[in-house]
């Protein structure tokens, strides 16, 4: 079975699918309670959505100002 203990879809790199496998891999780790896994996921999930901004002409420069744009408005209350 290797590392995780629930079956995981592989995705595929640049698509939603590779996102949503290494979601599911991290949730795997959490329930199983091995925090080095979980952050092992988390920087696949940063890899993952590294390529779905290549993929779309972006930076992860991009997603981070969206980001903190987002907070920012629900930091404010308002999301005009």
């Amino acid at each position: 079975m290797g590392y995780h203990i629930r079956h995981i879809n592989k995705g595929t790199l640049g698509q939603v699918s590779k996102l949503q496998e290494e979601l599911e891999e991290l949730i795997d780790a959490e329930e199983q309670g091995i925090r080095i896994m979980a952050m092992c996921e988390l920087a696949d999930i940063y890899g993952a959505l590294q390529a779905m901004a290549d993929k779309y002409g972006l930076t992860m420069a991009d997603l981070k100002s969206m980001a903190d744009a987002t907070a920012r408005a629900f930091k404010d209350g308002s999301r005009r």
